[in-house]
């Protein structure tokens, strides 16, 4: 796992040595770790890890949720005294039983004291062209489940996603529309996710924080970073902060201006992160986002 750490890079580590979470003065501040990051280091080790390294949250996933136990992830968690800063994911709402999934991944998210349960939308349903179809689909459900959301105390986090994954994952592919979405609802029913991978090419994007800010949208600040080239698997190819081409920097001054002060979740899905030990790999992204992101 080599790499420069320059824009366009491809590698995770940094030129220097990794600077050890137990060092004096370290401050993680609004950090928080998605469990994504650190996608094959389990539940347990992952609440001892972060609250050894001073981490106040952790984003966490349905899947490792579900294999480790719901109830016993909620008391994992508060009894490492973390916080639970979002629950990824709900949406998918080409899905046929898309309402009865996400009522109840609401209803996980309250469980565990997530505030937001992040939403990517889905794509076209199979064999299907209608775009504007899929989109209307979104508007949709949202009103069928805000309500829902708001009697459990969770927030639906609509997440725009870049538009290479349109057809097949998140037909919502601008801040702006994640806005316009959202508009009809209350704010603190439905919000939308500033995530720095999925937004950095739009020219349109600090205009949306700053509207996000305005009118109270922002549920959740992301931060990865876009590498090139892409790798085969597309999925697994965000980059460790600082190794490409985003201004990680402006975006958290951005929404930072616009009036958010929630944690700053560290998302990052790769192949080679994955592979680092838990421990190690969570040091890399707590140097990379003292350097880069704050």
């Amino acid at each position: 796992m080599t790499g420069t750490g320059s824009p366009g890079g491809t590698g995770t580590r940094p030129s220097g040595a990794s600077r050890s979470l137990d060092a004096p003065g370290w401050p993680p501040g609004r950090f928080s770790l998605n469990q994504w990051t650190t996608r094959y280091w389990p539940m347990p080790d992952l609440a001892v890890g972060a609250a050894a390294a001073g981490i106040s949250g952790v984003g966490l996933w349905r899947e490792p949720v579900a294999e480790y136990g719901l109830a016993r992830s909620a008391k994992l968690v508060r009894e490492a005294g973390l916080r639970v800063t979002s629950l990824c994911r709900g949406g998918f709402f080409q899905a046929p039983d898309a309402l009865d999934d996400n009522r109840r991944a609401i209803e996980e998210a309250a469980e565990l004291g997530a505030p937001a349960l992040v939403l990517v939308s889905g794509g076209l349903p199979e064999g299907s062209r209608d775009l504007d179809g899929a989109r209307a689909r979104v508007a949709v459900t949202l009103a069928a489940l805000a309500p829902y959301a708001g009697r459990y105390g969770v927030r639906l986090a609509i997440e725009p996603l870049h538009p290479m994954y349109c057809a097949d994952r998140c037909v919502v592919s601008t801040l702006g529309q994640a806005l316009d979405l959202a508009a009809p609802h209350p704010a603190d029913q439905v919000g939308v996710v500033v995530d720095t991978y999925h937004l950095w090419w739009d020219p349109q994007a600090y205009a949306g924080i700053a509207r996000a800010g305005a009118e109270g949208r922002i549920a959740l600040f992301q931060v990865a970073d876009w590498v090139t080239p892409l790798p085969a698997g597309v999925l697994t190819g965000r980059g460790m902060l600082g190794d490409g081409g985003v201004e990680l920097r402006r975006f958290r001054t951005a929404v930072d201006e616009a009036g958010y002060d929630g944690p700053i979740e560290v998302e990052i899905f790769n192949e080679e992160l994955w592979a680092m030990p838990g421990r190690e790999a969570l040091a890399l992204c707590l140097e990379r986002y003292a350097v880069h992101v704050m």
